[in-house]
């Protein structure tokens, strides 16, 4: 008879995870910031508008993530046209030049300059609610007619003043907010491309 395998590390932060997503599933919050959102988005999306998404490091990848799941698409069984969005993480040559020329805190801020248009949405990522740049975004945005979405932790720090729409993550643990953003991401077009191509993905916005 084998004896059960030890407990691991592996299996400790595998089993938190699991915790953690099902504690985000029966946040009443959390579901009702993502239903509002993908009101939100399939308006701005169906009069011709477009999605920004900025974040650091992780959320940076998260960014990608989330504007390739629009403009591509997140079912393979859903047929439909492709949604603007645009991630602001991507250009190394502007991120670079930007930081350069006006330091690192305006990588966000220029781009929403130069492509954000009243309707438009902004989405940002920071697990702290504090990154610096992702604040001056926010700023800009809402100067120029931007709405503003945040997906954070816990609180979500000095960016949730400055967010008309917030999904906070109920964790504190850097790992398990961004494991609890991605289950967002996922659920919000799930959400979205039912609301503009019903189940089959057949209608137009």
């Amino acid at each position: 008879m084998t004896s059960p395998d030890p407990p691991s590390i592996v299996h400790e932060r595998l089993s938190a995870s699991a915790r953690a997503l099902a504690r985000l599933a029966e946040d009443r919050a959390v579901r009702a910031a993502l239903e509002a959102l993908a009101t939100r988005l399939a308006q701005t999306l169906s009069a011709g508008g477009k999605v920004l998404v900025c974040g650091n490091g992780g959320s940076a990848a998260d960014a990608q993530h989330l504007a390739t799941e629009l403009v591509v698409r997140l079912r393979a069984s859903c047929e439909r046209r492709a949604l603007a969005a645009i991630a602001l993480t991507t250009d190394t040559s502007l991120l670079t030049a930007c930081a350069n020329d006006y330091g690192f805190e305006r990588v966000f801020a220029r781009q929403v300059e130069a492509l954000g248009r009243p309707g438009d949405v902004l989405v940002g990522i920071s697990t702290s609610g504090s990154s610096a740049n992702v604040v001056a975004a926010f700023v800009q945005a809402r100067r120029q007619g931007l709405a503003t979405v945040l997906f954070s932790g816990a609180t979500g720090g000095t960016l949730r003043e400055l967010a008309d729409h917030a999904v906070l993550v109920p964790e504190r643990d850097t790992a398990h907010i961004q494991e609890g953003h991605l289950a967002c991401y996922h659920a919000l077009c799930y959400a979205l491309e039912q609301r503009l191509f019903g189940a089959g993905g057949e209608g137009r916005p």
